[in-house]
């Protein structure tokens, strides 16, 4: 799942994407994925793209949030929680901060399909 939305992510033009590792001090969650959009345009459609394609692989989106601003959106996928951000809220909120204990869990992705101008 964690691939599937960072792939998700990238294609769409997701930068900064970090794993962290949350099941320690969050039970309920194994890991957060932190994206970040360069415009509100951008946050948004990184978001649709992960919750359409983790929804068309079979997974269940529990709650989202913060998409009518596109600024922070929230997307809770059980044990999986997606946070694609503005560059300003992600500097701002400092979620890399906030779980600094946690550890970072490699992402193993492609990076997005280029169009030859030739």
């Amino acid at each position: 799942m964690l691939r599937l939305a960072a792939q998700a992510a990238i294609d769409k033009g997701g930068e900064d994407l970090v794993a962290l590792n949350v099941s320690e001090p969050l039970p309920l969650v194994d890991i957060f994925l932190l994206v970040t959009g360069n415009s509100e345009r951008n946050v948004a459609a990184i978001a649709d793209e992960i919750e359409d394609r983790l929804i068309e692989s079979g997974h269940k989106r529990v709650r989202r949030e913060g998409r009518a601003e596109a600024r922070w959106v929230l997307l809770d996928f059980g044990d999986l929680i997606v946070h694609v951000f503005h560059q300003e809220e992600r500097v701002y909120y400092g979620l890399e901060r906030l779980w600094k204990d946690c550890p970072v869990v490699p992402i193993d992705v492609a990076e997005p399909a280029t169009t030859d101008p030739s």
